[in-house]
């Protein structure tokens, strides 16, 4: 049996300016993409993904644009570390499914699309998914980089993240609190609802923190400042934002400079 080819392809932090000539390319070669389909609160990400293959991929290139819903994962912020990763990893496991099927169900020479917010390496499922549906049946698999919103964040304040020859440390929010401490360099902290850099200002309120909110979109919010003038404010307007757009992608960095 020959392998189906599959292109899982960043598209950036949500500009489609982020959006690489070889990312056009691998477009223009999909047959069928499938999109998770989050719920009525995140429609405006599928909208986007829509948006993207509606400008980039040509007119005379026929193609299927396929939501697929996506499995209940559950309140991680209310979980231990155990309970957390068994939840993601049964997370995982259904969507592999979900996709599996719809997969095995397509004429041989398709090629399956994912759209990929941001970069596939940084912070993003969809490798590991793919991988797993790669043990029922032969894919072959190809990834297109894109611009992660590290990357964006970055350009949007205009700095460079690490000092000369220093490191970069990335984490998420549900490790910041452990992995922290003064000598690390920069930390670009992905996936933190709750703000848990506020349990830092107590021992570094001069941390300088460069916060970013649906970067790369036209809804851009950003704000820079010592942690502790501005912690308070980040905490209710992500609130808020999240009030009025039925969701919010953040991240942010923190510096000693």
């Amino acid at each position: 049996m020959s392998a189906r080819r599959v292109q899982i392809i960043g598209i950036g932090a949500g500009s489609p300016d982020h959006v690489t000539q070889q990312a056009i390319s691998a477009l223009g070669e999909v047959d069928v993409f499938l999109v998770a389909d989050k719920g009525a609160s995140k429609d405006e990400l599928v909208a986007l993904r829509r948006a993207i293959c509606e400008r980039f991929i040509p007119a005379d290139h026929d193609y299927d644009f396929v939501t697929v819903p996506d499995p209940q994962r559950g309140a991680d912020a209310t979980r231990g570390t155990a309970a957390y990763e068994q939840g993601v990893a049964d997370w995982h496991a259904a969507r592999a499914d979900a996709y599996a099927r719809i997969i095995d169900g397509l004429p041989p020479q398709t090629v399956v699309g994912f759209l990929v917010w941001g970069d596939p390496a940084f912070y993003d499922s969809t490798i590991r998914i793919v991988d797993a549906v790669a043990l029922r049946t032969p894919l072959d698999v190809r990834v297109v980089p894109g611009i992660s919103a590290f990357q964006a964040l970055a350009a949007a304040h205009g700095v460079v993240l690490h000092d000369v020859g220093q490191p970069v440390h990335i984490t998420t929010g549900r490790r910041l609190l452990a992995e922290w401490r003064p000598d690390l360099g920069t930390v670009v902290v992905m996936l933190d609802g709750g703000l848990a850099c506020r349990e830092i200002v107590s021992v570094a309120p001069d941390l300088v923190i460069r916060w970013g909110a649906y970067v790369g979109m036209p809804q851009q919010q950003l704000r820079s400042g010592r942690l502790a003038d501005v912690i308070e404010e980040l905490v209710t307007l992500r609130a808020a934002l999240r009030n009025e757009h039925g969701w919010v992608m953040d991240v942010y960095t923190l510096s000693t400079t």
